[in-house]
């Protein structure tokens, strides 16, 4: 019994020496990293917050640093939707930039539940050398609507929670925030000395020798009219035939996320002033289009909406779509935009022989959040062991759909992920395998058509002559 105790207490011992070793090795690596100099500039000119973070860092400690870490709080980090970094070399006009990986990760002693990303640099710093990062994160669903409800003839406000100072593990010797406002129109805003509004620019800064966590939550009340365009689900289906032909087949679920609207709509006050009897609504949409785009719908439960106009040449494709009734706060419209593809424009064969779809990951409407989306690859007939290369964390599972006259079904590749914004556009790749003998199922589903078609024929036929005699 007392061995047992003993051991007990020496096991509880070592794990206190494993944590406690773990948060000296944390705090060492935080304090021989400083920032030397941090400019960061808030853009607040749609629903979508667009942070860009300049970083001059120094090795301060006696070990290379291999990274560098970005602290976000609890209530910013539930709505990142995106984070970007990359590392400035050279000076002025020979200056490039080269991509850095960003990974979440966790520290044992976060305070207050800040969560953490890590900046992999492609050189350890060593003791007295130098990097400039610069950092993009993108915020969804940040701009609390206030008042919560508006009627058509009012503007929209909105709430901005921040804080002035940059949260960071590390020293920061100077700093300066910048907030970039839709418009001059600027409600109320928190002071932290020195404070200046000029424009649609409002500076908190610069501020000297900040220690690490330091923080100091401001609120901004301030006009915002633009589109607050959130799609609550798209599905996307991207149909490949080797007959050459790629079928998109997109269904959306779009909302105005802005202040709800009170009170009733007059139609005619709109059509005669909308830059005032609606200035936070909105009635058009822009998809972008791949190029060399043909048989273009749009269309609802009741059928066709004729209000879209497409523009199309050699380089890209615009659609430009009107819901049947302009979008006020709280409002919501579901719709379905189809087009085809010329195959031979995203088919491709990968040295090991296998076939790859590369095709574009997001949203086509601009300045949308989607809240969740889904890509469904459909394969033809006969394709195994699909794999899927996107450059961001998604989610992924296989489906099985049957079409036409499917034997064993058609393969799909299920692609899921939430909070996604325009800077999420980007190629990604589908790579599968494929039997040719399939591509017989095909010409025999034609045949079979046109068979059951002729038989329907001499059918009608027949009853028509019997019904004559």
């Amino acid at each position: 019994m007392a061995r047992s105790t003993a051991m007990k207490a020496a096991g509880l011992i070592l794990a206190l020496l494993i944590f406690t070793f773990l948060i000296l090795a944390v705090s060492s690596s935080n304090n021989q990293i400083q920032i030397l100099n941090a400019e960061r500039r808030i853009d607040l000119s749609s629903h979508i917050v667009k942070v860009f973070l300049t970083l001059k860092v120094e090795n301060v400690g006696t070990t290379p640093a291999s990274e560098i870490l970005l602290a976000f709080p609890p209530s910013q980090a539930d709505h990142l939707a995106l984070v970007k970094a990359q590392a400035a070399i050279g000076k002025k006009k020979k200056k490039s930039y080269v991509h850095l990986d960003v990974n979440p990760t966790e520290l044992p002693d976060a305070p207050n539940g800040t969560k953490y990303f890590s900046i992999s640099l492609l050189d350890p710093l060593s003791l007295g050398e130098t990097a400039t990062l610069e950092v993009l994160y993108i915020l969804t669903h940040s701009l609390e609507p206030f008042p919560a409800e508006i009627s058509q003839s009012e503007s929209q406000l909105v709430y901005f929670r921040d804080s002035a100072l940059i949260l960071s593990p590390y020293h920061i010797k100077q700093q300066t925030t910048f907030i970039k406002t839709p418009s001059t129109k600027v409600e109320s805003y928190t002071r932290v000395e020195p404070t200046k509004f000029a424009g649609r620019e409002l500076k908190y800064g610069p501020y000297e020798d900040r220690p690490p966590y330091s923080f100091s939550p401001v609120i901004v009340h301030l006009e915002n009219n633009s589109p607050f365009a959130v799609v609550e689900e798209l599905l996307r289906e991207v149909e490949i035939s080797h007959w050459g032909n790629l079928q998109i087949t997109e269904h959306y679920k779009l909302a105005h996320a802005g202040a709800r609207h009170k009170g009733v709509f007059s139609r005619v006050d709109y059509q005669s002033r909308p830059s005032i009897k609606g200035a936070s609504s909105f009635k058009h949409l822009l998809a972008s289009l791949p190029p060399r785009v043909h048989s273009v719908y749009y269309r609802d439960e009741i059928g066709n909406i004729s209000s879209s106009h497409l523009r199309t040449d050699y380089r890209k494709s615009e659609l430009e779509i009107e819901p049947r009734y302009p979008l006020f706060e709280g409002w919501k419209a579901t719709f379905v935009i189809g087009y085809g593809l010329p195959l031979e424009d995203f088919l491709f064969e990968s040295p090991d022989g296998k076939r790859y779809l590369n095709f574009s990951f997001g949203c086509p409407l601009a300045q949308t959040v989607v809240n969740k989306l889904t890509i469904k690859v459909v394969l033809p007939e006969g394709s195994k062991d699909p794999s899927a290369a996107v450059p961001f964390p998604v989610e992924q599972h296989l489906e099985t759909k049957y079409s036409y006259l499917d034997v064993v079904g058609r393969t799909v590749l299920v692609l899921e992920k939430k909070n996604v914004v325009p800077e999420h556009i980007t190629p990604f790749q589908v790579y599968y395998t494929f039997k040719p003998i399939f591509m017989l199922a095909e010409p025999l589903m034609l045949a079979s058509v046109f068979f059951l078609f002729f038989m329907a024929c001499v059918a009608y036929l027949q009853i028509d002559i019997s019904i004559r005699k």
